[in-house]
């Protein structure tokens, strides 16, 4: 009986197991219930919550956005180099190309055939007017003089014969001795051998004229070039090539071209009898060679080119100019008085024409549209509203705006610049090569 009341107990703690689980059920069902039952103005809170954070985000990245603009905006100030704009009188030049011609360029040749026996000039020296240059084997030239001589004595006898007979002739005529027509016979004789004597002195000094042209000498004064025939050769009349040439160097002239709406001005200067000054500059146009003056215009304008050849003179006392050389020549035409002058550096190119940049004493960019004109060596005359005294911009323009800030750094500060930066490279290069080589020790 007692076993009884013990197997009760175990089914009593399951009925209250089993009792505490409904209930946690119950109640679970009733919350969520009463979740599903909440009321719709927390939903909108939520909803307003979130709205209320993407306003405040979108305010900051505007205010992020506008601060970062204003930077932008602060950009650093160019530095620059100006230059002041000056007014002074302008030169008015025609630049034009051109090439040195010799005064005279002569072929030495030989008047006689023979064979060339000796030469007396070195090639590429200066040779004065009637210099020995050559000489031609003279002995075939001096038997044919003498030949020539000795007919002109036997003719010379004769004809003195002849003269004598005449006068006995006519001392006989006068004592009525012989007849008339002897007489005159006589005399046809005399004159007869009177013609050959000189006919006879002619052939004798066309021999000393032959042998003459053995001896070459220079027709011109002047710069003899290479040797085109050496001793020992025959040469000819005929020869094409000569013996050398003869440049006539001093004075040179020099050929060129301008074009036709230039040749009014110059032949109205020409008539007055102006001397239009020329300047002969080297092929990069940094060396100026010589100076000279304008000698004459050619009589025709060259219809398919629209330019007229011009001559001009120049001592070339130095020798600077050469035979056949390239210049860069200018015809000085005038001077312009009072013109704005700005360095040629200055000047740009854009869309709407030519322009300056301008920078005032506080540093502000001022874009002023300008009108080239006459140039010289790195001055520039211009037109347009540029006033005189102004700074214009003349390196580092490459980043200038109108109305921007630029600050004007001196020559000497913006040279010195890349070289610090290229020592601090060269330093580090050295130091980075002196690590490579430890490291290398190392290993």
């Amino acid at each position: 009986m007692k076993d009884q009341p013990e197997a009760s107990q175990p089914d009593s703690k399951q009925q209250e197991h089993s009792s505490t689980k409904a209930n946690l059920a119950e109640s679970s069902k009733d919350s969520v219930k009463q979740s599903s039952k909440k009321p719709p103005f927390r939903r909108n809170r939520l909803m307003w919550v979130l709205i209320l954070v993407v306003v405040v985000v979108a305010i900051a990245v505007f205010i992020i956005y506008r601060s970062s603009g204003k930077q932008q905006m602060k950009a650093p100030v160019q530095p620059v180099s100006a230059s002041e704009v000056a007014v002074k009188d302008m030169p008015l030049w025609i630049n034009a190309i051109g090439t040195a011609t010799p005064r005279n360029l002569v072929t030495v040749k030989t008047r006689v055939d023979g064979e060339l026996f000796r030469v007396y000039f070195t090639e590429g020296q200066m040779v004065k007017k009637g210099q020995l240059l050559a000489e031609i084997d003279p002995r075939p030239l001096q038997t044919t003089l003498t030949q020539a001589n000795g007919q002109l004595a036997r003719d010379s006898a004769l004809l003195k014969n002849a003269q004598l007979d005449l006068q006995r002739y006519r001392d006989l005529w006068a004592k009525d001795s012989i007849a008339k027509q002897t007489l005159d016979t006589q005399e046809a004789l005399v004159r007869q051998y009177e013609g050959t004597v000189e006919n006879d002195r002619g052939v004798v000094q066309s021999a000393k004229l032959q042998l003459s042209y053995t001896r070459i000498t220079a027709p011109v004064s002047g710069r003899i070039g290479l040797r085109l025939s050496d001793p020992g050769n025959q040469i000819k009349t005929t020869d094409t090539t000569g013996l050398a040439t003869i440049a006539q160097i001093e004075p040179m002239t020099v050929v060129f071209s301008v074009p036709e709406v230039s040749l009014p001005e110059i032949t109205r200067r020409m008539a007055t009898g102006e001397a239009l000054k020329v300047e002969a500059w080297d092929r990069d146009q940094k060396n100026r060679l010589a100076t000279g003056k304008l000698l004459t215009v050619d009589n025709q304008i060259d219809t398919t080119t629209g330019t007229v050849k011009l001559k001009a003179v120049f001592d070339n006392a130095d020798h600077s100019l050469f035979p056949s050389q390239f210049l860069n020549i200018r015809l000085l035409l005038g001077i312009q008085k009072g013109a704005t002058v700005v360095p040629t550096a200055a000047i740009l190119k854009g869309t709407q024409g030519s322009y300056v940049y301008t920078v005032d004493a506080e540093g502000t960019v001022k874009y002023v549209a300008v009108t080239p004109g006459a140039m010289d060596g790195d001055l520039t005359a211009v037109g347009g509203a540029l006033q005189p005294g102004a700074s214009v911009v003349i390196d580092g323009a490459d980043k200038l705006r109108d109305g921007g800030k630029a600050e004007v750094i001196p020559a000497e500060k913006r040279q010195a610049a890349p070289s610090d930066t290229n020592r601090q490279k060269g330093k580090a290069s050295s130091e980075k090569a002196g690590n490579t080589a430890k490291n290398e020790n190392a290993g």
